[in-house]
Order: C-alpha cells, then sequence, then structure tokens
C-alpha cells in the first residue's frame, strides 16, 4: 500500500511539473517585451558561444596528430601548423569575450525584466476590486506574485543557458555518435536517474514554499511589528518585544526545521545517484583509452573523444538539471500569471459614456442592498434617499451601520448586491469608471500619507497638477495646510516622513490637514469626507468649517462624522441604524423629534457640560 501511494504522489508530482511547462512561453512573451533587442543579441551570441567547444576539440586533434608525427617520424610541421595554433587562441579568445558579453546581456535583460515585470504587476493590481485586498487568500497569492517578478529571473537566464548547453551537446555528441553510438546513449542512460531525483526535490521544495509562504507573510510582519516607529511606543510602555521576539523565533525555526530535513533527504539522493552519472562518464573515457593503446585510434583522435565525451557528459547534466529546474521554476510562475490572470468585475463598459458635466439630478439610490462578498449579512438594506446638485448631506450613525459603505458604492469601489444607482437617472455602471472617479474626490478616515515632498502630497489628489504651484498653494490655504508648510524648513519642498532622509513626520492633525487639501485640489462634482476633521483640534476644526460652505459651493457633499459640530452644518443628515434610514432631515428638526439623532446628540453635548 505504501509503495503504490508513493508511485502515486510521483506520478502526480510528475504531471504537475508537465504541466506547469504551459507557463514558460508567456513568461518568454513577458521577456521579449521587456528588451527584445537585448534578447535577440544574447541568443545569437549563445549559439555562436555554443559552437566553440566542438571547433576548439577540431582544432586540438589536427595540432596534436601533426605534432606526434613530427616526433615519432620526424616528418616536419604541415605548413598551416603555427595558423591552427594562432586560431585555437583566437577560438579561446572569442569563448572568454562571448562570456563576458553574454553576462553583459543577461545583466541588462534582468534589469529590463525586472522594471517591466514589476510595472506590470503595478498596473494590474490598480485595476484589481477592492474586495481582493480583503482577501489574505489574494494577498498570499500577490506576495507570491511579486517574489517571483524578481525570484524567477534565473530562470529566464537558465533558458538562454539551455540553448547553449543543447547546441554545444548536439554537436559534440554527432562527433561521438559518428565513433559509436553506444558509448553517447550510455552517458544518457547514466544522467537519467540524477535528473529524475534533482527535479523530485525541486518539486517538493516549490511544495514546501508553497505551504510557508503565510507563515513568511507572518515573519514579515513580526519584522516590521518589532522595528517601526508605528509600534515603538507600546512596545516600549507594554514590555512586548521579549513576546514579538519569542513567537518571531518560534515560526522562524520551524521554517528552518522543514527545511533542513529536506535539504538532508536531497543531500543523500544527490550524492548516490550522481556516483551514477560519474560511472558512466568514466566507463566510456575508458573505453576510448582502450581503443588508442589497441591502436585503433590515433592520440589527437584520443584527445578528440576525451574531450567530446567529458564536454557531451556534463553539457547533458547541465541540461537535465537546467530543463529540471526550469520546469520546477516554472511552478513558481503559476501564481505570476493566476495574478495577471485576475479580472476585475468593477470595470466599465465598452464605449461607456463620460460622466456628465455639469450633474443636472444628482445621485439617487433606489433599494439598494449590500454584502460583501464571502458575507451572507446585508450591510445596506432596500437603501433609498438622493443627493441632488449644491446638496450638503451628512450620514451618522454608530460604526458597522453602513456608512463608509454608502462612500465605496457611491464611488463604485464596489457595485450593490441589489438595486441600484443613479447618476441623472443612469445606472451607475454605465459610465466610464475612470471619468466617473475624475469627478469625485474623497478623503477617508485612514487617508495615505505619503513619503513624498508637501508638494507631490497635496498634488496626489489632482496629479496632472502636480507642477501647478498656484493650484497647489491655493489647495493648502483652502485646508489650512498652509500654515503647516509654511513652519517646514524647505516648504512645499520639505520631504515628508521618516522613511527617507531628510524627511519630517507631521502630527496627525497636520497628516489630515494635507488629506484635505488634495480634496480641494481635485476640484470635482462631488466631495466625500470621510470624519474629515477627526484628528483636529477644536481650533484647527472651528476654522475648516468657517470656510465650508464656501468650499462646497456648486458641489454636492457627503459628510461622514461622529462629531455632531461637524453634521450640523449639513443640508440634511441621515441617520443609519441596521443598514437603513432610521431618521433623516435637519439638525434642528431631528433634535426636536427626540428620536435616535436626539439621543446620540444629548450624550456628545453631555461630556461638554
Amino acid at each position: 500500500m505504501g509503495i503504490s501511494a508513493s508511485l502515486q504522489t510521483f506520478r502526480a508530482t510528475w504531471k504537475e511539473r508537465l504541466n506547469a511547462l504551459k507557463n514558460i512561453p508567456p513568461v518568454l512573451r513577458m521577456v521579449w517585451d521587456s528588451g527584445r533587442a537585448v534578447v535577440l543579441s544574447g541568443s545569437v551570441l549563445r549559439v555562436v558561444a555554443a559552437l566553440i567547444p566542438l571547433s576548439m576539440l577540431g582544432v586540438t586533434r589536427w595540432i596534436i596528430d601533426a605534432i606526434v608525427a613530427h616526433v615519432s617520424s620526424r616528418q616536419p610541421l604541415p605548413h598551416p601548423f603555427w595558423w591552427f595554433v594562432a586560431l585555437g587562441f583566437a577560438l579561446a579568445t572569442l569563448g572568454t569575450v562571448l562570456i563576458r558579453t553574454i553576462d553583459y546581456c543577461d545583466s541588462l535583460l534582468a534589469d529590463k525584466f525586472t522594471r517591466h515585470i514589476s510595472v506590470r504587476i503595478m498596473e494590474h493590481a490598480s485595476r484589481l476590486d477592492l474586495v481582493c485586498y480583503e482577501d489574505p487568500v489574494f494577498y498570499d497569492k500577490l506576495e507570491r506574485a511579486r517574489v517571483q517578478a524578481t525570484d524567477r529571473l534565473g530562470m529566464i537566464q537558465a533558458i538562454g543557458r539551455v540553448l547553449q548547453q543543447v547546441v554545444t551537446t548536439a554537436t559534440l555528441a554527432a562527433s561521438i555518435f559518428v565513433f559509436s553510438p553506444w558509448l553517447l546513449v550510455v552517458l544518457i542512460v547514466c544522467v537519467v536517474p540524477a535528473f529524475l531525483g534533482e527535479s523530485h526535490f525541486a518539486f517538493l521544495g516549490y511544495s514546501q514554499n508553497f505551504r510557508q509562504t503565510p507563515v513568511r507573510r507572518q515573519l514579515d510582519y513580526l519584522r516590521v511589528l518589532g522595528a517601526s516607529k508605528e509600534s515603538a511606543k507600546e512596545l516600549k510602555l507594554f514590555g512586548l518585544s521579549s513576546f514579538l521576539t519569542g513567537r518571531y523565533i518560534e515560526l522562524s525555526d520551524q521554517i528552518y526545521r522543514q527545511n533542513v530535513a529536506l535539504a538532508r533527504r536531497r543531500l543523500w539522493a544527490g550524492s548516490l545517484l550522481s556516483l551514477l552519472s560519474t560511472l558512466g562518464y568514466y566507463g566510456t573515457y575508458a573505453f576510448v583509452i582502450y581503443a588508442t593503446v589497441a591502436g585503433k585510434l590515433s592520440v589527437g583522435t584520443l584527445t578528440f573523444l576525451a574531450g567530446a565525451i567529458a564536454g557531451a557528459s556534463s553539457n547533458i547534466q547541465m541540461i537535465f538539471s537546467t530543463f529540471s529546474s526550469i520546469a520546477d521554476q516554472a511552478l513558481f510562475l503559476t501564481d505570476l500569471l493566476d495574478f495577471f490572470g485576475v479580472r476585475p468585475s468593477v470595470q466599465s463598459k465598452p464605449d461607456a459614456p463620460p460622466a456628465p458635466r455639469p450633474i443636472r439630478y444628482g445621485f439617487e439610490f433606489q433599494n439598494v442592498s449590500f454584502a460583501y462578498p464571502g458575507s451572507s449579512r446585508l450591510v445596506l438594506k432596500n437603501l433609498d434617499f438622493r443627493l441632488e446638485p449644491g446638496e450638503r448631506i451628512a450620514l451618522i450613525g454608530e460604526n458597522g451601520q453602513g456608512k463608509t459603505t454608502v462612500v465605496k458604492l457611491l464611488t463604485r469601489l464596489y457595485d450593490p448586491s441589489a438595486g441600484k444607482i443613479l447618476l441623472d437617472g443612469v445606472d451607475l455602471r454605465e459610465y466610464d469608471l475612470e471619468d466617473l472617479c475624475r469627478q469625485t474626490a474623497v478623503i477617508f478616515q485612514d487617508f495615505m500619507r505619503y513619503e513624498m515632498t508637501a508638494s507631490e502630497n497635496i498634488a496626489m489628489g489632482q496629479i496632472e497638477e502636480r507642477q501647478n504651484d498656484f493650484k497647489i498653494e491655493a489647495a493648502a490655504r483652502k485646508s489650512l495646510a498652509e500654515t503647516v508648510i509654511r513652519r517646514l524648513p524647505r516648504g512645499y519642498r520639505q520631504m515628508l516622513g521618516r522613511r527617507f532622509e531628510g524627511g519630517v513626520d507631521l502630527s496627525g492633525g497636520e497628516w489630515q490637514k494635507m488629506a484635505l487639501a488634495r480634496a480641494y485640489l481635485r476640484d470635482a462634482q462631488l466631495l466625500i469626507l470621510d470624519e474629515p476633521t477627526a484628528s483636529l483640534d477644536a481650533r484647527s476644526e472651528h476654522e475648516v468649517f468657517q470656510r465650508f460652505a464656501e468650499l462646497t459651493a456648486a458641489k454636492m457633499a457627503l459628510l461622514i462624522s461622529h462629531r455632531f459640530s461637524t453634521v450640523r452644518m449639513a443640508d440634511r443628515i441621515l441617520v443609519l441604524e441596521d443598514g437603513k434610514i432610521a431618521e433623516q432631515g435637519g439638525h434642528q428638526g431631528l433634535v426636536a423629534r427626540g428620536g435616535r439623532y436626539s439621543e446620540m446628540f444629548e450624550l456628545q453635548a453631555a461630556n461638554y457640560r
């Protein structure tokens, strides 16, 4: 039963390995696209380099036979003798130059391919649905894809080497075949077991690496957690260093033990199988020596065949080994190609029209329900409301009631599970997605802190205006970020954050002013602010909202906030509860009604009495 199970496993691994070879053509297309001239030059150079070993052996054979005839029979050296010596030197020099030139081409191709594939990953990742980034399985695949973007450079260079090895082996094998076909058969047969063994263990290495991906992600997280600015305070105050270090040691030891166990098995099996390859080489070599001693071969032919056998044996092993490496590394490419195969479900239809300019009737939610992928719980249930041009709406409610989900649907980060969202009477899904985004300015509560210059931080809101200092400075004035930037040593050219040399970090409120400036720079028809003043002090919050009416003039504005000093400035307030609108109206009317809004307002107001 055990032997049968092992045989089935062996067959399954080989089937998977051979199936993985289908990954190579699309990757070769990526390599070709990354640098066609370099790929073509490298391939031609490898073919030329592959012909040099046979040429050198032929020249050496002629030289040695000429010397033997001269010494033994006192025959004069042939007239072109020294020309053949010069040819041997020229071939050796050419081989050396070709090796260095091929290495140069490989280094150029490595840089070009890394750049090309990294750009493709970034571009493709930017088009994927937001749900992908909320899936741990996708994160594992993305992490492996990122690693494969650079770690598979060895495979690409191996494909070039196997081309060179095949040409070299074919020419050397042909010369051996002319002398004795059986010698060639023996060489090949003795190499196959070592090839199968190496391939088997390489596959086991891939399988083990695949299983270890989640643990390696934990190790990366622990490394960051154990030595980062964000966690440093709590690590010191709560004494967490020993705990995190212990967890890291435990997980890394687990991976180490697995790797050592596999490496030990590979060492013993590989050593035994390599002995068979060595036996095949020396057996054929001894046969050639015997034929020379028996007078059937000249000394020059002995030298030629000995070199051909050594070269063919070495190259056959390298071909099998390199091909095995390519096949096994092709397994790792599965995640890279699967990643490129992921297609977004939220995307524009062909020939989709742009968003209306100006928006005339606004947005309308009609019986909108939504559940996040993988969950059956409805976050929103038959939601109905309108947002008209020039109107400012505030969404309030306890955490988890669907406020941010409304924003994600309004900006088409997700599509509704049921119902529809209309813009000027047309389903939001009918419009061009990129153009729709251009008409929306959003600042989320967890806004990005770009570790770039202050000017670039603001320009992220409308990247096309990154050279427009006038607009960037105007946006900074509107968001009150100008007062922050004025205090920086280099002003708008100051690097922010501590990641890069010379960077200056900001407080939470100062970063939020930078984020608000992005929204104002965008100058879109719809302005969405998710907790826009959460990190601001009372004075800054008051100053921001003194200008709020001016900033949202002729725009639609959607506010999410827990601060009633903020939401009371909205034209209409929607109270979300259990995924539905429990109440709506103006601040005074909702307070007078004595419902849920009034209850929350009184609870917050009591903290200031």
